[in-house]
């Protein structure tokens, strides 16, 4: 199984640069690992992604359980051109009471049930037969005597009367399905009459072989009697010619499993046939398989927080997690590798893991780490940067080829542009939920060279915040617009979170857009005093 490897929500660099590097380090030790995001990529990333070559990671959506995740029944269809008899043999065979019924190329077409196949066989009111010569012929362990149509159509008949009584009431046609014994007078009548088929029991002799032929008689001779023939002869016709459920309640493989038990309650069935986005049949979903399942595979880098993480982790098996913040709430059901450690950025820990299995580092990955490591510490410049970044920097910078202060001027910039970008996109840029006890509050951050493109229009930024705040339950909400050149941010909050801000900056006048000076790190200049504003 695949595991998926991804950073948070709003994810920023280094969460989408560490998540594809670490990929390739897991496939290199022979695991099988796909990076993800789990949201748009910023303008920055996408500058470092474009100038190391970089594919940009598919969106995962959730990692909820879905059909595709349970041991349902995949495979078990039957198709409309077999016969009611295998029908009934493969469902008992396999103990189940449905069972799905698919076209050509496996088109999905409709459900049989138990239910359905038990009238068919007690239905003693028809006489119809709508099949094939090979059906008619496996089930009546039959050979082949003479075949010249592959499709049998017609009203089946016994040759039960004396001879003169069965001339005299039957007129036989080509319409006619004629089961008989050894009986050569009626034989010859059958094949003069040019019935449609010829079903010899007991395995009787035929003596007009060559008449038959020239006619085009269809033969089929059987050693079972006449009377079992008569009884099985109903169950040769099509699947497709029993009155079946032609628009039962279906899933596509991709179906929530939350889902599916919602349905199921309502409806309490005990089989669902399984279907691609095409409506081609993959198989049987049977109630009881719901308890075979196999959760998602994935491994958290850059965060810890259930609220940053991806919908439906619950339901996932988190094998790993690699970050550089604060503990968060994630808890698992079993042990997992947990590696944490006090850097600027989760790319050197990435870094570190490379050195540790003395694994070379291609260019592009080197740029990849190095891009995340330059992003979250702003070119070793935040407070948040240790010396195990600024070893890392200049060994991943020569592999990469770049002079690492331009290269990261250059990102840095290309992220700072607001062309294109609404007041939601700055705030969401780089954005952050936490939770203290029983609240939550969010912290957005936004790099910039020129803060007043956003000064200008800062009473519609704090419109959109209140917007936010109210609409998510954020009991605080902030948008830290950092300047790289000052080594500050300016600070834009929801109003009504005023008193938030005054305990934060006891020693400065508050207001919006205020500056704070050497106010670059949202996890060591920000959090810490946010949390000890709401755990105080």
């Amino acid at each position: 199984m695949k595991t998926m490897i991804f950073g948070h929500k709003n994810p920023d660099s280094d969460a989408v640069l560490s998540a594809i590097a670490l990929s390739y380090l897991e496939n290199k030790c022979g695991n099988n690992t796909e990076p993800r995001v789990l949201g748009n990529v910023n303008r920055e990333t996408k500058y470092a992604l474009d100038y190391f070559g970089l594919d940009e990671p598919d969106y995962l959506n959730d990692v909820k359980l879905q059909i595709k995740d349970i041991d349902y029944h995949k495979g078990f269809f039957m198709r409309e051109d077999d016969s009611v008899y295998e029908g009934y043999q493969y469902m008992l065979s396999q103990g189940l009471t449905g069972l799905p019924v698919v076209k050509d190329n496996n088109i999905f077409s409709g459900l049989i049930t138990m239910k359905d196949l038990s009238k068919s066989i007690l239905d003693e009111e028809t006489n119809r037969i709508e099949t094939s010569y090979q059906n008619i012929l496996d089930v009546l362990k039959g050979e082949e005597v003479l075949k010249f149509d592959e499709e049998i159509k017609g009203e089946v008949l016994a040759a039960a009367y004396q001879k003169e009584t069965f001339f005299d009431r039957i007129n036989l046609t080509k319409n006619h399905i004629l089961i008989v014994g050894n009986r050569q007078d009626i034989i010859k009548y059958a094949i003069d009459s040019n019935v449609g088929l010829l079903i010899i029991t007991g395995n009787g002799n035929i003596d007009l072989l060559e008449e038959a032929k020239k006619n085009k008689i269809n033969i089929i001779r059987t050693e079972l009697d006449t009377y079992h023939v008569a009884r099985l002869i109903q169950l040769t016709n099509y699947i497709k010619t029993m009155n079946a459920n032609y628009n039962p309640t279906k899933f596509l493989d991709t179906d929530y499993i939350d889902d599916v038990n919602d349905i199921n309650n309502k409806l309490k069935h005990t089989n669902y046939p399984v279907v691609d986005k095409n409506n081609k049949c993959l198989g049987l979903l049977r109630i009881t398989d719901l308890s075979e399942k196999h959760p998602k595979q994935v491994i958290l880098v850059d965060h810890s927080e259930r609220k940053q993480s991806v919908d439906g982790l619950d339901e996932a098996q988190i094998k790993e997690i690699i970050d550089h913040h604060n503990l968060g709430g994630i808890t698992t059901g079993s042990p997992i590798n947990y590696r944490n450690m006090v850097v600027g950025s989760t790319c050197t820990i990435v870094y570190t893991m490379f050195v540790e299995r003395e694994m070379e580092i291609p260019k592009n990955i080197a740029g990849a780490l190095l891009s995340g490591i330059l992003s979250d510490t702003l070119i070793l410049r935040s407070p948040t940067t240790t010396e195990r970044d600024r070893q890392a920097v200049p060994e991943l910078a020569k592999i990469a080829g770049v002079n690492y202060e331009e290269y990261g001027m250059d990102m840095l910039k290309a992220g700072t542009s607001l062309d294109g970008m609404s007041k939601e996109d700055v705030l969401y840029n780089d954005f952050k939920p936490y939770t203290v006890g029983e609240t939550t509050f969010g912290v957005g951050q936004f790099f910039t060279m020129n803060f007043e493109e956003i000064e200008k229009d800062m009473d519609e930024y704090i419109k959109v915040i209140d917007q936010v705040s109210e609409a998510n339950n954020y009991d605080f909400l902030a948008l830290y617009v950092t300047d790289i050149i000052k080594n500050g941010s300016y600070l834009l909050f929801n109003t009504k979170a005023k008193d938030k801000v005054e305990v934060m900056y006891p020693n400065l006048e508050i207001k919006q857009g205020m500056f704070i000076e050497k106010c670059v790190s949202r996890k060591k200049n920000v959090i810490p005093l946010v949390m000890e504003v709401y755990e105080n």
